[in-house]
């Protein structure tokens, strides 16, 4: 097997590929990579609503993006993406950086990125296991992101300690003043508490439960991420938190800027499974927020290691038709407070 494949404009570095994927989810991959060869990007509005299926819906819906296209890159910095997947936002950081270099073990999933986003000159693929490729990848990278990857330390890094472990073995890739951009869910979010199974493993209040020993996938309240932080000697992190999750985040709010009463009323947005409905999440979360305590039942965090950003808050309405996409950003630095923009 060759060592390298190119796909439109992209790199697949396989020579770490172990010569066969050792997770896949089944004939919707199969399925994917034809919309991915077959349908331009402009089409993948009607294909999700011709399809009606969750993974089609997760993999190719622009939404996706909004998780990381706030973050001011720069067409200069380097992006390492562990755990690229399909390429959800991978063509969003291509277009924002200089350089992204992505990290996948499953070849068929890196495949389907590299049609999604062939028109990126500036993407490498390397695919195989993360602790076959880490040795070989550069020491400057400005960010580093781990997006829905977090989680899955303990399958990707193993042994006693594997969250501890594997920011241990990322922070030599960054350079001095250079961001880890984590997104994860809480498993104390109120959407857990008031009827939604766990993301991952399907089954209600496992999170809240605090897991079982067996389980190879674990998220963290605020507080437990916050200790893995400390155990690592990690000197400077802040928290944002996507709302109504990081996976379709439509506002990002921060530590600096917090929602306010009666504005967590887009609740109901479970598109891959069925759920309960306990309580009214908009009332539970208006209580929440007159407590101070929104930070502890965030449906999800992103945590930033290393210095804070100058944005403190983001509204996206991408959700509407192109004509009508707007972008509202505040800043802690702006004069004026409020920057409205078309999006992107």
């Amino acid at each position: 097997m060759a060592d390298f494949e190119t796909i439109g404009k992209i790199r697949l570095d396989l020579s770490k590929y172990p010569g066969e994927d050792f997770y896949c989810d089944g004939a919707v991959e199969d399925e994917l990579l034809d919309i991915v060869k077959n349908r331009s990007k402009a089409e993948y509005g009607q294909v999700i609503e011709e399809k009606k299926s969750w993974p089609i819906l997760y993999h190719l819906s622009s939404l996706r993006e909004n998780i990381v296209e706030w973050i001011p890159m720069k067409k200069t910095d380097k992006v390492l993406e562990v755990g690229s997947g399909c390429g959800a936002i991978t063509g969003v950081l291509a277009k924002k950086a200089g350089q992204v270099e992505c990290v996948e073990l499953s070849k068929k999933r890196s495949t389907i990125n590299a049609y999604k986003n062939e028109e990126c000159d500036n993407v490498n693929i390397h695919v195989g296991n993360f602790k076959d490729i880490e040795p070989d990848l550069a020491t400057d990278f400005d960010y580093i992101c781990l997006i829905g990857v977090f989680e899955y330390g303990k399958s990707y890094i193993g042994g006693e300690n594997p969250y501890e472990d594997f920011i241990k073995i990322l922070m030599p890739h960054l350079k001095k003043g250079g961001r880890i951009i984590i997104a994860i869910e809480n498993k104390l979010g109120l959407k857990y508490f008031a009827g939604c199974k766990e993301d991952h493993l399907g089954t209600y209040f496992s999170g809240i439960e605090n897991y079982k020993a067996q389980d190879g996938v674990r998220t963290f309240s605020r507080r437990g991420l916050e200790k893995i932080f400390k155990r690592t000697d990690v000197k400077e992190y802040h928290f944002y938190y996507p709302y109504p999750d990081y996976k379709f985040m439509t506002t990002l709010y921060s530590d600096a800027y917090q929602p306010g009463k009666g504005e967590l009323s887009n609740n109901i947005r479970n598109f891959d499974r069925d759920r309960m409905m306990l309580f009214d999440e908009k009332a539970a979360f208006d209580g929440i927020i007159e407590d101070d305590m929104f930070p502890l039942f965030s449906n999800s965090f992103i945590a930033v290691i290393g210095k804070d950003f100058d944005i403190k808050y983001v509204k996206y309405s991408n959700d509407r038709a192109p004509e009508y996409a707007i972008k509202t950003v505040i800043s802690r630095s702006a004069t004026k407070g409020i920057t409205v923009r078309k999006y992107p």
